[in-house]
Order: structure tokens, then sequence, then C-alpha cells
């Protein structure tokens, strides 16, 4: 096991890492920056590491800096977490050169995903089902319209670089076409210095369900399945499990095992699917992190991921296998972002009192407290707040009833919408596609 690990991150996920590494009997040291000098995970790890830059992001972004401070206080790994640098093979490499673990895939694994053409070719080789689509980037327009016609509008544009919704573009008919491409072309380019854009069948209606696996360079097993269809601009805001039946999966589970293990993955993984009305399971891509809703699969199965992640980093086999997991009752997450619920725009400032919901099968996991300034630089995640319960109908009314007791003043918070979700027909019913909140916001929240 590690000695000391340092935490390349900030908010509630960086207080989850500390949390396992103080389990497992290992110290922990937190960046940051001047937004997060007195925030809790720098209160509560063993050290804080003071990273100075005018923009707030360049402290969680610059590898040289964030492998220089590991060198400095002595850390023999780094852990990521999610967003920042999570997914970038250059510091998973950089880190690799001074001898230090990056808690996560390897530098290859890294690249292979990272490419969503590459690592499509490579997951449809490992037996996963792939939307038709190209198989490789397309750039001239006439030759991109010729393959978008042959698959049949509507068609999605996508990245190939791309992650959280950024260079990518639904296609209705051929008149947009043009503008489509030219736009996801020049977004990609300007968000991941990668211009190289593909060309997929869109899959509509669609549910959008996602399953962990955990690996340890051999062997791969999944721990189930996580519903994540309820989004605004392509990200979550609620999530549960279990979704499918035992049957559904075995037979993707199977399947997402054999990917990881194709591929030599080491670490935490979700691999991401679009379900179409017909059943039909479509591959999006692999996140080779830790998820924000990685609490969802940990309240159905018992296990700690993050911990579980950082031992197979420091060499461990897996502890456990695919025949182990047990998976009991329903649990649901709702992201409290601090938004304004109608317009979902960032609502940034000062937390003036806070009291978070407790009670049997109520987790909280966030960095807010009474007091807390909360930056606009960052994401405007504040907490996670999740309900477990023996069945669907129990957890709802579990959760419902966490969120009444949440006290937050000071800042606006998506609980409203949130709270008219867990009570609207169409949810209650499961009859949830990704185009839930799109349709629903406004009637949801009376009209506003």
């Amino acid at each position: 096991m590690f000695r000391r690990v340092l935490i390349a991150n900030r908010g509630e996920i960086a207080l989850r890492i500390i949390r396992s590494l103080r389990e497992l009997g290992v110290e922990s040291v937190v960046i940051h920056g001047r937004e997060d000098r007195l925030s809790l995970p720098v209160r509560l790890a063993d050290e804080g590491y003071f990273i100075p830059r005018d923009d707030p992001l360049a402290t969680y972004l610059d590898i040289e800096a964030i492998v220089s401070a590991a060198k400095e206080v002595g850390a023999d790994a780094v852990h990521p977490g999610y967003g920042f640098l999570s997914e970038n093979p250059t510091f998973a490499k950089r880190l690799s050169e001074e001898g230090i673990t990056f808690i996560g895939p390897s530098e290859e694994c890294l690249r292979l995903l990272g490419d969503k053409i590459a690592a499509r070719k490579s997951m449809s080789e490992a037996g996963i089902p792939i939307a038709r689509g190209t198989e490789k980037p397309v750039s001239d327009y006439q030759e991109a319209l010729g393959v978008a016609t042959e698959i049949g509008f509507p068609i999605m544009i996508k990245a190939a670089s791309g992650g959280g919704g950024i260079g990518m573009q639904v296609v209705q008919d051929e008149t947009e076409f043009e503008s489509a491409l030219r736009l996801c072309q020049g977004r990609a380019e300007s968000a991941f210095g990668d211009g190289r854009v593909f060309i997929e069948e869109y899959v509509s209606p669609a549910e959008h369900v996602e399953f962990q696996v955990i690996a340890d360079g051999k062997s791969a097993i999944h721990l189930g399945e996580r519903f994540c269809s309820i989004q605004r601009r392509h990200q979550k805001i609620v999530e549960e499990g279990p979704w499918l039946s035992e049957e559904q999966r075995l037979e993707i589970g199977s399947k997402v095992v054999a990917g990881a293990e194709a591929i030599g993955y080491n670490g935490l993984a979700t691999f991401e699917f679009l379900r179409s009305k017909g059943g039909e399971f479509y591959f999006m891509e692999v996140n080779p992190r830790v998820q924000v809703e990685h609490t969802v699969t940990e309240m159905i199965t018992g296990l700690d991921l993050v911990s579980l992640g950082i031992m197979v980093s420091a060499g461990a086999e897996l502890p456990i296998s695919q025949d182990q997991v047990v998976f009991s009752g329903h649990a649901i997450q709702a992201r409290i972002n601090a938004e304004n619920p109608f317009s979902l725009e960032p609502s940034p400032g000062k937390l003036w009192e806070c009291h978070w919901p407790g009670g049997p099968g109520v987790r909280v996991e966030s960095h807010g407290f009474s007091g807390y300034d909360m930056p606009g630089a960052f994401d405007s995640l504040l907490a996670k707040v999740i309900a477990w319960a023996p069945t669907r109908e129990q957890a709802i009314a579990r959760l419902d009833s966490a969120l009444d007791e949440t006290i937050l003043i000071g800042l606006d918070t998506l609980i409203p919408l949130h709270k008219a979700i867990l009570a609207e027909k169409n949810f209650l019913e499961r009859n949830i596609t990704i185009d839930y909140l799109t349709e629903h916001h406004e009637s949801l929240l009376g009209g506003k």
C-alpha cells in the first residue's frame, strides 16, 4: 500500500478520497489555490500544498507544478479524482517518469480511451455493440455529408477528443449539416486542441445507462449499472440504480468486463451506453476514472469503490470475484448544484447557513458548510444527497424527505427542481429518456 498520496483535486471528491485514504492508513496531501485555502478537504487532510495561480483553474491543471508538489511532499502516488487532469495521459506519463504512481489506468489506456474513434473500434472488437458511424475522422464536407446521408438523419457529430458534451451536435437534416460540422470542429479545436470529429447514428428516444467496472490490469469485474438519463447540457443531475433486469445485467456486464480485459485496464472505469426504445444497447464511451455517481453503486453493493481503485493501483489483485458482488435495494442520488433551478445558471456565493439531512439510508457527500464561500470559477456541484431503501418507491420517498430536511441559505440550488422530478408522473413510472429535462423543465417548475 502507498505511504502518502497527493490529491490533485478539490471539493467533495477530494474529501471522499481523504476518507478512503484514512481508512487504508495512508497519509493525504491536498493541493489548493487561494479560493480553497479554507476548504474542508484542505482542513481535514494531513497536509495542504498551496499552488498559487492568478487563474483558479490553473492550480489544478498545471502538470509540472503538481508533479513538483508530489515530489516535494514525498508522495508515492497521486489521485486525480474526476475532471481536471484525471484523464490526461501526459500527466500519467510525467508521474511515471518520476517514479510516482498515477491512481488510474495506464498512459496507453488513457490515450486509447481519450480518442473516441479508437475507443469505438477497440470496444467493437471486444464484442461491445456500437452505433453505426464513421471509423475515421471526417473533415471534407461532401464526404461527411455522404456518410451522414447513408446513416440517415438525424445524426450526431462528436469530437474525437470530446467530453462533457463539448463538441457534440445533433443534426436533424441536411440543411443544418454544414454549419453543424464546422461548429463542432471549431469547438473541438478550441476545447481540446484536436479538431477531429466523427459521425454517429443518433439514437432517439434513448436511455442513458452506464456500467461500473473495476480491474487490476489482468482481470475485471462489473459492479452493475446506473441509470443517468436526467441531464442538462449533457451533464447528469439525477442517477439511480439498479435499472435493468438480471438477464440484461448479465449480458451487458459480461461484455464490459471483456472490453476492460482486452485493453489491460487497471482501476475504476465506467462504460456508458445509450439504450434504444427497442432495448438495444449502443456504446458511447469509457470514463477512465471515478465517477461523481459512484456513490449509487456503493450503496447497492456495500463496496468502497474509491478504496478498491487505490488498492489495485498499488498493485493488489482484485479482492473480490464477480460471484461475490451482491446487489441490494435501490439508491438514488440528487446532485445539489449551486444553480438557479429555473435558468440552470450557476449561483456562487456565501453559504450563510448549511444543514445536511441524516437518518437511515441517507448519505451526503459535500464540502459545503455554514460560512463556506462557493467560488464561481469551478463546477457548481455543492453536494450529493443519496438515499437507499429496499425498493425504488421507498428510495424516492426517502430522498424527498432528505431534501426537505436540507437547509441551504445564501445560494440558489437545484433542490426545488429535484423535488419536482421526484413527484412527476413519468419519473415515477420510469418513463424517462435523455430528453426528459428538456421536455419537462418548464412544467416541473410551474411554467416559469
